[in-house]
């Protein structure tokens, strides 16, 4: 147990409620737990931000965040700013200025949930989805040209190195070895993308000669959508590119249950600066304010932040809260099929870590 110094950005929409539900939990989580202090900096960085700046964050906000051992998010993007601004004015401009190469988005049924693939239940679906993060198609590279013209170019070129995706696959054989199974599957398009995506191809088959307890196999991506919803017992983990694992990761999230409990945590593997976790289902202006958001994905990835700064059993403790709730059925948000408020999911949890304690 020790003292965390944390930098919490709601952000936008939804982001706002389920980060303020989010530190509710930890704050009760902190007091539960002897010797546990989390020190959290709330920077209202974000779209309003960008209304009265011109900017999501401070030109000196990367900088700035390098101080904190991690930050927790809630999400970017507003209908009135377009999406590019937004994603690459914040979001981005961390994980990219602070190198955090390893998007690591884990997906299963809780106890308590259905998923939508028929006899399908806890234990049939568990899987890590593990995304490049730093490169591939979300590199920036590209531009456009002709700008209005019949002749009009635009570019968005892929962008994939021998160093990027080496460190990536490493990070996905080790973290495959922590599992039971042991298996790692890698997902690419190398049969239309003969370049990039068949150098991913050559580099898993050389990184896997270091890792000869791990199982391997190899997915086109438009077949490992058949896959996951055909035979979601034959995965685990599975590595992917930017867009790729992007994409996935959110139907992994659909078939566990809830684009709501999507988790993830932006990965600095080698804690060279402040990694941050985030709730993957984005800003939700069709329900921000209502009070009615799932705040159960962020405080997913907030035991992914928990176990990433060495707190391993409060980490514990704030999952199996999460899965008394959801096991209960008595406070699920709406896209669980209960009628919970936002405010009632972390009442439950807070209770559920008291009577943890009692």
């Amino acid at each position: 147990m020790g003292s965390h110094r944390i930098a919490a950005i709601p952000g936008d929409g939804i982001g706002i409620e389920v980060i303020a539900a989010g530190l509710r939990v930890l704050d009760a989580l902190a007091a539960a737990e002897p010797g546990l202090r989390l020190q959290f900096e709330t920077l209202p960085w974000g779209s309003a931000h960008w209304r009265a700046t011109g900017r999501l964050m401070p030109e000196d906000g990367v900088e700035r965040l390098r101080a904190f051992d991690a930050i927790f998010f809630g999400a970017v993007g507003d209908p009135r700013i377009p999406d590019h601004v937004t994603l690459w004015g914040l979001r981005l401009a961390i994980c990219q200025g602070l190198d955090q190469y390893a998007n690591v988005r884990p997906a299963r049924i809780l106890p308590g949930l259905r998923s939508p693939l028929a006899g399908v239940g806890p234990g049939d679906l568990d899987w890590i989805v593990v995304r490049e993060n730093s490169e591939g198609e979300y590199a920036g590279a590209g531009g456009r040209v002709h700008r209005g013209l019949g002749e009009e170019v635009g570019l968005d070129v892929s962008v994939f190195t021998r160093a990027g995706v080496t460190r990536i696959m490493r990070f996905a054989f080790g973290l495959a070895r922590t599992r039971p199974r042991r298996l790692l599957t890698l997902v690419t398009k190398s049969n239309a993308q003969r370049h990039g995506m068949v150098m991913w191809d050559e580099i898993f088959a050389e990184v896997g000669r270091d890792f000869p307890d791990i199982a391997t196999d190899r997915m086109l991506v438009d077949a490992m959508t058949v896959r996951m919803v055909r035979a979601p017992k034959s995965l685990d983990v599975i590595v992917a590119t930017n867009l790729h694992a992007d994409i996935l990761s959110d139907l992994a999230a659909a078939l566990a249950g809830s684009i709501g409990l999507a988790a993830s945590g932006n990965i600095d593997p080698e804690r060279r600066g402040p990694s941050m976790f985030e709730p993957v289902h984005g800003s939700g202006f069709d329900i921000a304010g209502q009070g009615i958001a799932n705040p159960l994905g962020a405080l997913w990835s907030a035991v992914l932040m928990l176990d990433h700064l060495g707190e391993g059993r409060a980490a514990r403790r704030l999952m199996e809260a999460i899965e008394r709730v959801t096991a209960a059925g008595r406070a699920l948000p709406r896209d669980l099929g209960g009628t919970a408020t936002t405010d009632q999911v972390a009442d439950a949890l807070i209770a559920a870590l008291k009577g943890a304690n009692d």
